[in-house]
Order: C-alpha cells, then sequence, then structure tokens
C-alpha cells in the first residue's frame, strides 16, 4: 500500500486527472487563483533548472576525466543526427500520409484566462544555455587544470543539487502539473482545438513511439545491452514531461529514472540526461516538421517543396540543439526558418504555435524518453576509454 501511495506515477496520473476536473467546472476568480499558483511554482523549478544543469554536467565532466571532450563530441553529435533523423523521417511519412487527410482549418476561440490574482517572479540566476556553456568550459577547464579543490567543490553542488530535486522539485511537479491542466481545461485548448487536429495528432504520436523503437534499437546494437533496461523506468518521466510541456522542467524526474536502469553508468547518466534535455529535441522536432506540411497544405493548399523541406530539416536540426527547454521552445527558435524557408506568413505561423501547443507535451516525453537512449548509447561507445582513462 505504501508502494502506491509514494508511487510517482500515480500522483502524475491523479494531479492530471485532478487538474482536467479543476478546470472544467471553476469560475474566473478561482482559475485567477489556481494560475497563479502554477506561476509561482513554475517560477521555482524554472529557477532551479540552471543549478541542475550546472551541479549535474559539471562534476560528471571532472569524474570522466580524459574521456570527457570525447563525449561531449559524441553526445551533440547524436542529438544533431537524431533531430535530423525524426525530421526526415517526419517529412516522408507527410508526403505519404498528409495528401489523403481531409482536414479542418477553422480553430475554435479559446476563452481568455483571467488576470493572475497573485504574480512573483523568480528569475533565473542565468538561462539555461548559459548554465550549459558554464558546466562544460567549468568542467572541462578543471581536468586541464587538474583542480582538486573546484573538483571537490563541484562534487559538494552535486551533492546539494541532488537534495533539492529530491527534497524540492519532485515534491511540487504534482501541483505543477495539475494547476497547468486546470488552465489548459478552463481555456478549451483541450475540449475545443484538439478534435479539429486530432487525425494529425494521432499520427504524430504514433511517429514518436516509432522514433523511439528506433533510437532505443540503436543504443542495444551500440552499447550491446537490453534497451528496455532503460525504457521501462521512463514511465514517471514521460508523465512529468506531458504535465509540465518542458524538457527541463521534467529533468529532475528523469535523472530519477535513468539511475534507476541497471545497463547505464552512473557519470554517463549525470552527463548525458541534463545535456540531453537541452540539446536532443527529437519528439518537437518530428513534431514541428510534420505540422509545418499540414499547414502548408491547409493554407496554401500544397505541400512545401522537396528542396525546401531539405534545407529546413538539415537546419531545424541545428536550432533543436540550441532551443531552450521550455513549453514551445523548439518552435520559438525555428520561426525564422518558418518564415525564410518555408515562406509562411503570420497566420501560418500562428496556425504552428496553436496546434504545435496542443501537443507540446507529448513531444517533450519523445525528447526526454529519448535522451535515455543517448545516454545507453554513450555508455557503450565511451565504456572503455572510461575504464582506461
Amino acid at each position: 500500500m505504501s508502494k502506491i501511495k509514494d508511487s510517482l506515477i500515480l500522483k502524475l496520473v491523479l494531479a492530471i486527472i485532478i487538474g482536467l476536473g479543476i478546470g472544467l467546472v471553476v469560475n474566473e476568480s478561482i482559475i485567477g487563483v489556481i494560475q497563479s499558483i502554477k506561476h509561482v511554482v513554475g517560477q521555482f523549478i524554472f529557477f532551479c533548472v540552471p543549478l541542475i544543469i550546472i551541479g549535474f554536467i559539471a562534476p560528471s565532466i571532472t569524474g570522466l576525466k580524459s574521456n570527457a571532450s570525447k563525449m561531449l563530441g559524441s553526445a551533440l553529435v547524436i542529438a544533431y543526427l537524431s533531430s535530423v533523423g525524426a525530421a526526415l523521417f517526419s517529412t516522408i511519412a507527410g508526403y505519404i500520409i498528409i495528401p489523403g487527410l481531409n482536414i479542418s482549418s477553422d480553430l475554435a476561440s479559446l476563452k481568455k484566462l483571467p488576470e493572475m490574482v497573485f504574480k512573483l517572479d523568480i528569475p533565473q540566476i542565468m538561462p539555461v544555455m548559459s548554465a550549459l556553456v558554464f558546466a562544460i568550459v567549468i568542467g572541462l577547464t578543471v581536468i586541464w587544470t587538474e583542480s582538486k579543490t573546484i573538483e571537490k567543490i563541484l562534487n559538494e553542488f552535486n551533492n546539494i543539487m541532488l537534495s533539492v530535486v529530491n527534497k524540492m522539485v519532485i515534491p511540487i511537479l504534482p501541483t505543477f502539473i495539475a494547476t497547468t491542466f486546470a488552465c489548459l481545461a478552463y481555456e478549451g485548448g483541450i475540449t475545443k482545438q484538439l478534435p479539429v487536429f486530432i487525425s494529425v495528432i494521432v499520427i504524430v504520436l504514433v511517429g514518436h513511439f516509432i522514433w523511439l523503437a528506433v533510437l532505443y534499437g540503436i543504443a542495444g546494437i551500440i552499447s550491446g545491452k537490453n534497451p528496455k533496461e532503460v525504457f521501462k523506468h521512463y514511465g514517471p518521466a514521460y508523465l512529468t514531461a506531458v504535465g509540465t510541456m518542458s524538457s527541463a522542467a521534467a529533468l529532475p524526474v528523469a535523472l530519477e529514472c535513468a539511475r534507476k536502469s541497471s545497463v547505464l553508468d552512473d557519470e554517463v547518466v549525470d552527463f548525458a540526461i541534463p545535456m540531453s534535455s537541452t540539446i536532443h529535441l527529437c519528439g518537437s522536432v518530428l513534431t514541428e516538421t510534420f505540422f509545418v506540411m499540414v499547414i502548408s497544405q491547409i493554407l496554401y493548399g500544397e505541400l512545401p517543396a522537396l528542396s525546401n523541406m531539405i534545407l529546413f530539416v538539415v537546419l531545424l536540426g541545428i536550432f533543436a540543439v540550441g532551443a531552450p527547454g521550455v513549453p514551445g521552445g523548439t518552435v520559438m527558435a525555428s520561426l525564422g526558418i518558418v518564415y525564410g524557408v518555408l515562406g509562411f506568413d503570420e497566420a501560418g505561423v500562428a496556425l504552428l504555435l496553436s496546434v504545435f501547443a496542443l501537443q507540446d507535451s507529448f513531444g517533450t516525453a519523445c525528447n526526454i524518453v529519448g535522451d535515455g537512449a543517448i545516454a545507453l548509447m554513450l555508455t557503450g561507445l565511451h565504456k572503455k576509454d572510461k575504464k582506461v582513462a
């Protein structure tokens, strides 16, 4: 009984159900309070994210010693290839499937959320990308200079951030998820907009699982380990990502899930999972690629030219590596190429942002679960180097 009570998956599922139920019945005054709670809790979670990245990545780099530079390069290449591969897969599926779909472009207007009753902003000490670069720079320079004092400080900071994750961030995640879904239900985004693109979203979700199967299959081949020993632990991380719509917010749970795997190296996990949560957005890329093709068909009467789609995919992979791990981060980072390469106007971009938001949580969940495959690949690629180091 205590296991069920302490189950993070159960708490997250209940949070989603409770949030949806509340959002469908509350009035404007109450949703204003709920929105305020969501904002404050979210602000604290996002405040912790740069600190978590520094606290996990920098010490993990120093622990990897001479193998750190190799692993960093491998992580970047794998993340880029995964994003480009997912986008190409989505492009091929788009050219095959979209011409046979009959999709209406009429989206019901959403109910406007009221002003928050109270608002407390908690600015991050630094942006997520700054934290990532700082962690990499400090980790590598500690290795090069053999600075034992700083290495010890980084290890102590790692312990501190582990405590923050386990005793602060994870316990408040169900509240953040419940309030997020309450706001979505109140707006009508779930009950009104979803039916319009239900067929497209279902196709995209199937695509997510196909791509995850490909990633974990490759990871199993590279590592020589059973990938099931990784992804079977990822249920809580998947649900957290669905509820928060953010790879960054789901990072603490993803770390906890990856650490339960018997085939992943702990030092690789501490490096690969925080790193991948920032640079590996395969699910979001797959989704955006399919959606831009659908929207092009709806608004402009034709699919984008193949040459334009190939250029879009190649550039989108680069933008995905640098996209912020926040809701809608991939789309926001890539708006330049949506305008420039695909020729979308304001109506096309607005529709893309609206539809992407409907499934953003599932794309994020795909990103997070895919990070486990990257960790397994890196464990296989660098285990020999690690033994020598």
